[in-house]
């Protein structure tokens, strides 16, 4: 068995070729729930969701959020909607006494619908409500998570990191925003000073999810901060990764990250934003994944490839030096 801590797009992109190393039978993927909002009243849970579709084939590769070619029209209402009626588009936060009262896995992280900010195609949209009310009938979001992957086929056991609400919330110098509005609304503009993983002193990971993390180990190249973040947050997942056989694929090239704010969010944690900082922020990792022109010298073992995923080619080459890299860090 072989479990892939997953978030952002870096894991799923890996694991779009790594059933030529790894047997999806015996695969478990654990998504990370920081970056979830409730939006409109519906539980959006954008890492999850992304290794939803695309072991189930829907994902759109182009950009690797959503469903390909899916239809828009209640976006596209909602938009034409709040600018009909003169109200300020989102995101808009719903007051701070709604935030955590009803639906406890919707703590921290409710918007309104209104000027709806992230762009929500409708059959997306259906896979968003049918989990929300899997969830108002009682099932937990591993449970809800399990008959979502049953209607799409997918053929690995995918698990949300908890049942509990975790929320990222990016301080910077306007202020706390959720992740989602730091990243999506915002485009990562504003300057951080900090990350705070809301409710993690309280949550905890499922009994799945501390089985799975007994197995051989692979963190995908996503963002450490708030795609790994958030679960290492979780008590008990640390020490859990520090008794087994952990691979960790950089997403840098010595200083230079593949995409998105990871070099940002390394820094304000307090770690260079380089391979040797991400090597920091994992001690408990056996072995590295670095790229072939990465020459940072690590103290663990460490297996060279093209580390870039453009294809499910360049994923399977990856998920092959990982399956290189578990044996050599035993």
């Amino acid at each position: 068995m072989v479990t892939f801590c997953a978030g952002g797009t870096g894991t799923p992109k890996l694991l779009s070729g790594a059933d030529a190393a790894f047997d999806p039978a015996e695969t478990v993927v654990v998504g990370n729930t920081g970056d979830d909002v409730e939006l409109g009243g519906h539980l959006v849970c954008p890492d999850l969701d992304t290794v939803l579709y695309e072991r189930g084939g829907w994902l759109d590769t182009d950009t690797w959020w959503g469903v390909a070619g899916d239809t828009t029209e209640t976006h596209d209402e909602l938009l034409a909607l709040a600018d009909a009626a003169g109200l300020d588009a989102g995101p808009r936060y719903l007051p701070d006494e709604r935030q955590t009262e009803g639906r406890r896995l919707a703590r921290w992280r409710r918007f309104s619908a209104v000027g709806e900010f992230m762009h929500i195609g409708d059959r997306d949209r259906a896979i968003h409500l049918t989990r929300t009310g899997l969830l108002d009938e009682g099932e937990s979001l591993t449970e809800a998570t399990r008959t979502l992957a049953e209607a799409l086929g997918l053929d690995v056991d995918l698990l949300p990191m908890s049942d509990d609400p975790v929320a990222t919330i990016v301080h910077t110098d306007a202020g706390a925003m959720h992740f989602q509005k730091f990243w999506v609304a915002r485009g990562g503009d504003p300057e951080i000073e900090s990350v705070e993983f809301r409710g993690s002193d309280a949550a905890e990971p499922t009994d799945a999810v501390v089985e799975a993390l007994s197995d051989d180990v692979v963190i995908g190249p996503s963002n450490p901060i708030t795609s790994i973040g958030p679960m290492l947050a979780l008590d008990g997942v640390r020490e859990a990764l520090a008794a087994t056989t952990v691979v960790a694929v950089s997403p840098f090239v010595e200083d230079t990250v593949f995409s998105g704010p990871a070099d940002d969010l390394m820094a304000a944690a307090g770690y260079e934003p380089s391979t040797a900082g991400v090597a920091a922020a994992y001690p408990f990792v056996d072995a590295f994944v670095l790229d072939s022109a990465d020459g940072t010298d690590l103290d663990r073992p460490v297996v060279r490839t093209d580390t870039r995923i453009d294809d499910e080619r360049d994923a399977a080459r990856v998920a092959s030096a990982v399956a290189d890299a578990l044996e050599a860090g035993r």
